[in-house]
């Protein structure tokens, strides 16, 4: 399984800013990583909260059309490969709603991918995430998905900052193991898309944004086994 993570202006100058310098670059890396991947089994998530930024507003007007453009072009370079498939993130059963985003989706090549990944990096309970992507995939195609269970056992946190409850909750769990046997026929496979004890970013005590912490990975651990 691989995540792609660098589209240009990603995570609108927040704790994950960074990415490609420009199109011509993100079209580069994508080329290159297909020719990596070759003809080799491989499952690609495909640039985790771009389409959404895109609709909530966090990305500038001016990058949007590129940004469709260049996630359209990474969806149909990866699928002619011979055998790789391919999900584009659909943000979570929190953030908003699924009208919201099934046109953007659409113009970002949902129609040419296998299907989308929700609960990318995030903490919504399995049963909210699946029932936020059927809803999603009846306005798509009936397409397929995959959840992120790396750290739902516990649900999302509810105490604090609200505009900081994503960056390294206190007291989450460790959700389902990894599998494609899943609770709904839509879903393809529950995945440790953000591994966990990588650090959300320089909140609560932690490390930069994409560092290994273990500390917080021993309290995924923990919680989920009490």
């Amino acid at each position: 399984m691989l995540v792609l993570y660098n589209i240009p202006h990603r995570d609108c100058g927040q704790y994950s800013q960074g990415g490609a310098a420009d199109g011509d670059t993100y079209r580069d890396f994508v080329d290159a990583v297909a020719e990596g991947i070759g003809d080799r089994p491989a499952t690609v998530v495909l640039e985790p909260d771009a389409v959404l930024h895109l609709v909530d507003g966090c990305t500038p007007q001016e990058y949007h059309e590129e940004r469709y453009d260049l996630l359209k072009g990474a969806v149909a370079t990866l699928k002619g490969l011979k055998n790789t498939k391919v999900y584009l993130d659909a943000g979570n059963a929190g953030w908003g709603n699924p009208d919201q985003i099934h046109e953007p989706l659409k113009r970002a090549g949902i129609e040419q991918a296998d299907g989308f990944a929700v609960n990318v990096s995030n903490f919504y309970t399995t049963e909210d995430s699946i029932a936020y992507g059927k809803e999603l995939s009846a306005k798509v195609g009936g397409k397929h998905f995959v959840i992120d269970t790396s750290r739902n056992g516990n649900g999302p946190y509810t105490g604090g900052d609200p505009d900081e409850r994503w960056c390294n909750p206190p007291g989450r769990a460790l959700g389902e193991t990894p599998t494609t046997r899943t609770a709904d026929p839509l879903v393809d496979a529950y995945l440790w898309i953000k591994r966990p004890g990588e650090s959300d970013g320089e909140c609560k005590g932690g490390p930069k944004a994409g560092e290994w912490w273990e500390d917080y990975a021993l309290d995924l651990a923990r919680a989920s086994t009490s």
